[in-house]
C-alpha cells in the first residue's frame, strides 16, 4: 500500500506543477532567455568563432570573385579591340592582295603585249609606255604591302619594346 501512497504524492506533485504552469501561461510575462548553462558556454563561443571565421572566408571569396570578374572583362574587352583591329588589317591586307594582283594582271598583259611587238620588229612606244606603268603600278602595290605588313609586325613588337616598371618597384607600391 505504500506504493500507492507514493504515486498519490508524486501526481498530486505533478498536477499542482501543471496548474503553476497554467497560470503563468495566463499571465503575459517577459521572458528573458536563459542562460545557457556552463559546459554549453564554451560551445557557442566557439560556434560563435565558427561563424565569423567562415564570414570573413566569405568575405574574401566574394572579393576575389569580384574581381576575377574584373579581370575577366577587362581581359574580354582588350581581346575584342585586338580582334577588331585584326580584323581590319585582314580586311587591308586582303585590298593590297587584291589591289597587288592586278597590277601584276597588268603587268603581264603589258608585257605580253610588248613581246608580240618585239616579235613582229613592230616596237610601239605606246606599249612601252604602257609595259612600264603597269610595272610601276606594281612596285606601288608591293610597297603598299610591305608597308601595310611592317605597321603589322610593329604593331605586335611594340608592347615588347616599351619598357616596363621593375618587378620590386610594382612590389613596393602595392604593399
Amino acid at each position: 500500500m505504500s506504493d500507492i501512497t507514493e504515486y498519490e504524492r508524486r501526481i498530486a506533485a505533478a498536477l499542482e506543477r501543471i496548474g503553476h504552469g497554467v497560470e503563468a501561461l495566463a499571465q503575459p510575462v517577459a521572458v528573458a532567455p536563459e542562460p545557457a548553462p556552463a559546459g554549453d558556454a564554451g560551445e557557442v563561443i566557439a560556434l560563435r568563432e565558427a561563424l565569423e571565421s567562415e564570414r570573413a572566408a566569405n568575405a574574401q571569396l566574394v572579393e576575389r570573385v569580384r574581381a576575377i570578374k574584373e579581370k575577366q572583362d577587362s581581359t574580354i574587352g582588350a581581346l575584342e579591340r585586338r580582334v577588331a583591329k585584326l580584323t581590319a588589317q585582314l580586311e587591308t591586307g586582303g585590298l593590297d592582295a587584291a589591289k597587288l594582283r592586278r597590277a601584276n594582271t597588268q603587268l603581264s598583259d603589258a608585257s605580253q603585249a610588248l613581246r608580240e611587238a618585239m616579235a613582229a620588229a613592230l616596237p610601239e612606244p605606246h606599249l612601252i609606255n604602257k609595259a612600264m606603268l603597269a610595272e610601276l603600278e606594281a612596285l606601288r602595290a608591293l610597297r603598299a604591302s610591305d608597308a601595310a605588313e611592317m605597321e603589322e609586325i610593329l604593331a605586335e613588337l611594340k608592347p615588347f619594346l616599351t619598357p616596363q616598371p621593375a618587378p620590386d618597384q610594382t612590389e613596393a607600391s602595392h604593399a
